[in-house]
């Protein structure tokens, strides 16, 4: 008897059966960039291990113009099948199954190289697409049918061909981007007719024994989206094309509602696949912040799909699908939608990774191997660094004692998940107490060791985090004025009117948590999500886009943000995240001032000067979110007895302090000893 009976349940595609409902959906990893095979092999022989039923590989441009940037891998030449082939072998010698997507980036392209329907520049990149003519459109759809081809002789299970998320498919749909006027533009058969086409040859070109997936766009949430009509439409096309199954692709790139960032609500779209089910007779694939076995079992479950894909938790934990079946769900590291180590890496042109788990795609490289000798390892600090150091050396075999002042672990975590829309760092916390649980690691809470306490060690690990910097505002003393620590901790009360002094990522996360009112947040409750970001349902609006726009909640409070650079706030947010942070600030009417300097405060709130002109930001409460220094207090007096101690995490660094880097030190640091 399983937990699970919808998610491992067989999938039968007619020529193969699929052991479970679960896909590993495309990622880009820049593995394949690195030309190290054998490390591009070893991912995905991993995840293949833990028991995911089918994995698609990160996007293969099927020719250069095609490629995301200069030099995107693909599969171009004998050289690159035979590669491939040590990818997929790997893959098969581990029990798993691995289709290869064939992604053409269109306009999306960064290269002055880069085709479409028609020359209209992306909002995302730097250059216009070069019109294609008929012959040009022919070649395109060759070039895709042979990648599919070469992905065969490479061993693949089979392809997906990307049609969604607004790349070179998606392009012809809409007359958004495509304005021509011969037979690939102008009626909707005719935008329609370049996926259905690639479809088919494609098919042709494999034969019947190899799965095609094809990812459909079913909301763009861009202006001038399809109607539902013609998703529906193009999806039985798709079909009687040759596919053997449809994968759900939401929102194009450009969009301006976030669709896998941790704000998103779980699942988020999967009643948008849902309309899809009974309107075509292959499986069809959900998608989309799902991100737990319970989710994925309560959407099969409800009929919302034949098939979930996740993709991001697979970095989390390869071995996700195995520890469900075997009971052992509260110990799947939880993908936490952060997006620090792997979007934000990918378009930073950085191999990825994953902010829980270090080892996602370094998996060649950051190994915990059983330690040749058993030794006391005493960790100080129970936040990120620590946990992680105490879970690592307890996996290779020490005897960890892991020292914490407050009564729980998690440090600044706990701060974090009380954070509007990083309700998932709850289940962070809640996997490191799961995995601290452990014969090998002793677990002191409530008290801080001394000097003496540590002396015995064989190893000390100094995590002891971040205190808050002192700004030195003459009048921060009174009674008007708390830290974002007092706020976001709570017991302290913050008036209606509020100037927060700070627009790091803290400061972001204080004005967002006090414009909330208390209670659930729109991240737990999709009705209210959908109506704050303007999302609606494709069959009654084209793309999905509401026409009154975003209808945010008013804000609890009227809030200033306030930073000493005189840059745009914000600007130093996550890559891919940043954006969403901004806006939803921006939404709740949060003023933000740049280049200030802060003169002092009194009772009529805060006396700041910007440029040459001096103002007063009249607040009830001021809050400070100055900055942190490192509290290496426990280091010093350990180094001043002649005792070595190895410091990690905000207890080593305070500047741009997150959890990625605090738990990538503590997991190598680990790994060593």
């Amino acid at each position: 008897m399983t937990d699970y009976p919808h998610l491992l349940a067989p999938l039968d595609l007619g020529h193969v059966t699929l052991p479970n409902r679960v896909l590993m959906g495309s990622m880009h990893t820049g593995l394949e960039e690195t030309k190290d095979w054998n490390r591009v092999a070893t991912f995905y022989a991993e995840r293949a291990e833990g028991g995911v039923g089918l994995m698609v590989t990160g996007g293969m441009a099927p020719n250069r113009e095609g490629g995301v940037f200069p030099g995107a891998a693909g599969l171009f030449s004998d050289e690159d099948i035979a590669n491939h082939r040590i990818v997929t072998d790997l893959v098969h010698d581990a029990g798993g199954r691995i289709a290869m997507q064939i992604l053409h980036a269109g306009r999306y392209a960064y290269s002055p190289d880069c085709v479409g329907p028609s020359a209209i520049k992306s909002p995302i990149s730097p250059f216009p697409p070069k019109e294609l003519d008929e012959a040009g459109i022919e070649q395109q759809i060759a070039d895709i049918a042979q990648a599919a081809v070469n992905a065969r002789r490479a061993g693949y299970d089979g392809v997906e061909v990307m049609g969604s998320e607004g790349y070179f498919l998606n392009q012809f749909l809409v007359e958004h981007t495509n304005r021509r006027e011969d037979g690939w533009g102008g009626s909707v058969e005719n935008r329609q007719r370049l996926p259905v086409e690639v479809v088919r040859r494609v098919r042709e070109a494999v034969g019947d024994d190899f799965i095609i997936i094809y990812r459909i766009s079913l909301i763009d949430l861009v202006p001038g989206g399809q109607t539902w009509d013609e998703v529906v439409a193009l999806a039985r096309k798709i079909e009687a094309a040759g596919a053997s199954i449809l994968n759900t692709g939401i929102g194009w790139h450009e969009a301006r509602i976030p669709t896998i960032a941790t704000s998103v609500p779980r699942a988020a779209f999967s009643w948008v696949t849902k309309k899809l089910m009974g309107e075509v007779g292959i499986p069809v694939i959900t998608s989309n912040r799902i991100n737990m076995p319970d989710v994925a079992e309560a959407v099969l479950a409800e009929g919302c799909a034949d098939m979930v894909s996740m993709a991001r938790p697979f970095l989390a934990d390869s071995h996700f699908v195995k520890k469900a079946a075997e009971g052992r769900a509260d110990e799947i590291a939880p993908c936490i939608a952060c997006n620090q180590a792997c979007l934000d890496h990918t378009f930073s042109g950085k191999i990825s990774s994953c902010l829980v788990n270090p080892r996602a795609c370094h998996e060649t490289e950051l190994r915990y191997e059983p330690a040749e000798a058993a030794r006391h390892i005493a960790v100080v600090g129970g936040g990120a660094a620590g946990v992680t150091v105490a879970m690592v050396a307890a996996e290779r075999g020490h005897r960890v004692t892991l020292w914490e002042k407050a009564d729980h672990i998690g440090g600044q975590l706990n701060m974090a998940k009380v954070v509007p829309g990083k309700e998932e760092f709850v289940g962070l916390v809640e996997w490191m107490e799961r995995m601290v649980d452990h014969p090998s690691i002793e677990l002191r809470l409530g008290k801080a060791p001394s000097v003496e306490d540590l002396r015995g060690a064989d190893e000390v690990v100094i995590a002891t985090g971040v205190v808050p910097r002192d700004p030195g505002i003459p009048g921060q003393d009174g009674a008007n004025v708390v830290s974002y620590v007092d706020v976001l901790r709570g017991g302290v009360e913050v008036g209606k009117r509020v100037a927060v002094v700070g627009a790091g990522g803290i400061g972001f996360d204080t004005a967002d948590f006090l414009t909330h009112p208390g209670g659930p947040t729109p991240t737990e409750e999709l009705p209210r999500w959908l109506e704050e970001w303007g999302v609606a349902d494709p069959a009654a609006h084209r793309g999905g886009l509401d026409p009154e726009g975003p209808q945010p909640e008013p804000s609890a409070r009227e809030i200033t943000l306030l930073q000493r650079k005189a840059e745009k706030l914000g600007k130093r947010l996550g890559k891919t995240t940043g954006w969403i942070h901004r806006a939803s600030l921006a939404m709740k009417d949060v003023r933000m001032v740049p280049g200030v300097s802060y003169d002092r405060i009194d009772a009529d709130g805060l006396h700041v000067t910007v440029g040459d002109e001096a103002r007063l930001i009249e607040a009830d409460t001021i809050v400070l979110c100055a900055g942190q220094e490192s509290e290496r207090s426990l280091a010093d007096a350990l180094e001043a007895e002649g005792i070595a101690c190895h410091v990690i995490g905000g207890a080593d660094v305070a500047a741009e302090l997150d959890a990625k880097r605090a738990i990538d030190q503590g997991a190598r640091l680990a790994a060593t000893l």
